[in-house]
């Protein structure tokens, strides 16, 4: 089934490549057997932090591209402490700035006791391939790649430089996203493979709406401490340092941030909202309208998928305390993490956590790396068009809106350095099915086909 789905889409694109002058184009069944073949390799690497396999990963990538046409002075692997990054340049006719493409190699560490199926061999089963980066986002990565071999094979002469950069920390310290947003500041946009996308019904399956990324959330995470003078745990007294931020704890938990719009999120809640059921969806559309409406705004507050669409939020996630079995605590620890509103600062966050804290005793500190204020991209024509056209041609008629992702992703650093950037996942999921982070990860078999379609289409039509 999943060869004849991609027939139509796959002629298309080949009268398409006919018409800008190439000889030949393959289809993505043609290259899906490679693809897939890559994709079971780079599953099987362990590229969570600590492993030290993102190098290897890198290499295999990289051996990969020069294979499929890349000179070996047009890919490049940048070390950065144990991890690395992966760059490779497909070199246009230089009319236009280059057009970046991101990804990242890395992925969450996964137990394997505590999976299914072990998490780094590739499985398909039920409709759906199972392991560790499947959605997030060892797929995409080797689409892009294979996208750009199969470019290389037809002969496709860009008029940008189509310059791909894979980052190896960007679950955790983001140095390789840092280094590479130094490097690779001079280019009229970037495509980041990693957000955005299309959301399928959850009951009927049917594609209801597609968003492209265009703003992400700030994050920072900050830690409260406090201090005592402890003693022995047979002389309790009042000043108790884990009893103290309980109390703070509690004051945060019942704290939110007061609801907040952009003409991103107000588009995206709209569309949403038209295809979400129930009270959800019909405080989506009030809110979208008028976002002082307080009630629409608790109804989507209780949503864990979508109170970051309009607030910031902070969240207790770790938690240190007490230095011995038998002794009063000494000191005792909390981190807060915060996911900010595009146009909120950073201090302005921490001067309120320090206002619902109400303990002058605490401490509240910005925990490095240093948070980056990301500003939204400007909304692209270009750009929206040759998404329009790719999503429209496997699905007629979604809507295709801009978005904001409530996490953070490898576009912030470039947002920052003045690169307007958008995220453009091709895979269509449900919400909350693909368990990327969480135990037996997983992602519809199809997309990797229509992500093979996709990328082709898209790049086609930003850099002919």
């Amino acid at each position: 089934m999943r060869a004849s789905r991609v027939l139509a889409p796959a002629a298309a694109a080949l009268a398409f490549c006919a018409g800008v002058g190439m000889a030949h184009a393959s289809t993505s069944s043609e290259v899906l057997p490679e693809t897939m073949g890559m994709l079971k390799h780079a599953i099987s690497i362990h590229t969570s932090e600590g492993e030290h396999q993102v190098p290897v990963l890198a290499a295999y990538l990289a051996d990969k591209l020069k294979a499929g046409g890349f000179a070996a002075g047009d890919v490049e692997i940048i070390p950065v402490g144990e991890t690395a990054a992966l760059v490779a340049r497909y070199r246009g006719t230089g009319a236009g700035k280059p057009i970046l493409l991101s990804g990242h190699m890395d992925v969450v560490a996964a137990n394997r006791k505590d999976w299914t199926r072990d998490p780094f061999t590739l499985v398909e089963e039920n409709g759906y391939l199972y392991g560790r980066g499947s959605a997030d986002m060892k797929t995409a990565v080797v689409v892009l790649v294979e996208t750009l071999i199969r470019l290389k094979r037809e002969g496709f002469k860009p008029s940008h430089d189509l310059i791909l950069l894979l980052s190896g920390d960007e679950e955790t310290a983001m140095a390789s996203t840092r280094e590479l947003a130094k490097r690779y500041h001079d280019a009229d946009f970037l495509l980041n493979a990693d957000a955005g996308g299309g959301t399928l019904d959850p009951t009927t399956g049917k594609p209801t709406v597609y968003e492209i990324q265009a703003a992400e959330k700030t994050y920072a995470d900050f830690q409260i401490s406090l201090t005592s003078a402890g003693g022995h745990s047979s002389e309790p007294n009042a000043d108790n340092a884990i009893y103290r931020l309980a109390r703070i704890i509690d004051r945060v938990a019942a704290y939110q941030f007061p609801p907040m719009i952009n003409p991103i999120t107000r588009a995206s809640l709209h569309a949403t909202g038209t295809h979400t059921p129930g009270p959800l969806g019909a405080a989506m559309i009030r809110f979208a309208a008028h976002p002082d409406d307080a009630a629409a705004a608790t109804t989507i507050s209780t949503d864990p998928a979508y109170v970051g669409q309009i607030r910031t939020t902070c969240v207790a996630t770790m938690l240190n305390g007490g230095h011995a079995l038998n002794a009063l605590p000494q000191s005792a620890s909390l981190n807060v993490n915060c996911r900010i509103f595009p146009g909120t600062p950073v201090a302005s966050v921490r001067g309120t956590l320090i206002k619902v804290i109400d303990d002058k005793s605490a401490s509240v500190t910005v925990l490095p790396p240093p948070p980056v204020d990301s500003p939204a991209s400007p909304l692209r024509q270009d750009v929206i068009a040759a998404v329009t056209e790719a999503v429209h041609q496997r699905f007629p008629g979604v809507e295709v809106v801009p978005g904001m992702s409530a996490g953070a992703s490898d576009s912030m650093y470039f947002r920052n350095a003045g690169v307007p950037s958008y995220g453009i996942d091709a895979a269509f999921t449900k919400p909350d099915d693909t368990f990327a982070h969480g135990l037996n990860e997983k992602l519809p078999a199809s997309e990797v086909a229509a992500g093979l379609e996709f990328w082709h289409r898209v790049l086609m039509h930003l850099a002919k």
